[in-house]
């Protein structure tokens, strides 16, 4: 109670899990730099004024592997965020929304990313990678979550019919569904980056880690795009989009998308990117 969690201003739990935040009483976040990932320095810009009453205490550092950038951390960088973090007092919550698409791309083990590196709390995303409901509270350090029984009822989270939720995890996790579900997805945004990078009037800005593909492209053009298909704009002042490919996206799916792009772009015909 009464104390703050540090992550980016761009960390998915900012931006699309926002309508929860601060629904506990006295829960905020300080928010650190968006242009790069969470590291001992950055964390540093805002864990200070520990015991001033002036200031909301820092308790929690929370950083999302993959990022809501499509950029990837590394098992050292973690480990190196999670030592910094409990020397400074404080916990780590990694928001694993898309941990498995991470694993993949970097060819580790889940706990590579987590038990190993030191995290303490892991939200392990599920629908993302084919569930067809669920996502899962991991503690990995007891003491970092004392209550969280009481608080899972508290925010209406405690299903009535677990096991339908757990069912579907025993599933994914039990062999190699998850992996083999992640690594589809990233390989359709590597086609999809492939597909698109040398269409005039189109710039992917950012480098396709995993399964997010950002493009920058007419304004006019994103809004015939989106009456075919369905994708968000990131930042409409500057055009940019981001489409993300998923478990079940298909080399037809992409191919089709690429082609609707080069059309609305330069009135071309579908073409094969096979």
């Amino acid at each position: 109670m009464g104390g703050r969690r540090l992550r980016r201003h761009r960390a998915h739990p900012h931006r699309r899990g926002r309508r929860t935040r601060g629904r506990r009483r006295h829960q905020a976040a300080h928010r650190v730099d968006a242009r790069r990932q969470a590291h001992p320095e950055l964390i540093d810009t805002q864990a200070w004024g520990f015991g001033d009453v002036h200031r909301a205490q820092p308790k929690v550092v929370s950083i999302s592997n993959t990022t809501e950038l499509g950029t990837l951390y590394t098992p050292d960088e973690i480990a190196a965020v999670c030592e910094h973090a409990h020397a400074l007092g404080m916990t780590v919550h990694l928001d694993g929304s898309r941990l498995t698409n991470a694993a993949a791309a970097l060819d580790v083990p889940l706990r590579a990313l987590t038990t190993d590196a030191g995290v303490d709390v892991l939200s392990f995303g599920g629908t993302k990678i084919g569930l067809l409901y669920g996502e899962a509270i991991v503690v990995l350090n007891p003491e970092a979550a004392s209550g969280i029984d009481y608080l899972r009822k508290t925010f209406m989270q405690l299903s009535s019919k677990m096991r339908f939720v757990s069912a579907q995890f025993e599933a994914l996790l039990s062999g190699d569904l998850w992996l083999r579900n992640a690594r589809q997805a990233n390989a359709m945004g590597r086609r999809l980056a492939e597909a698109v990078k040398d269409i005039p009037g189109l710039e992917v800005p950012r480098p396709v880690q995993a399964n997010a593909v950002f493009a920058r492209l007419p304004k006019d053009a994103i809004a015939r795009l989106q009456k075919r298909f369905r994708f968000y704009t990131w930042n409409e002042a500057i055009g940019e989009v981001r489409w993300m490919c998923a478990f079940d996206t298909t080399e037809a799916d992409v191919d089709a998308f690429a082609a609707a792009i080069a059309e609305e772009l330069h009135g071309e015909p579908p073409v094969s990117f096979s």
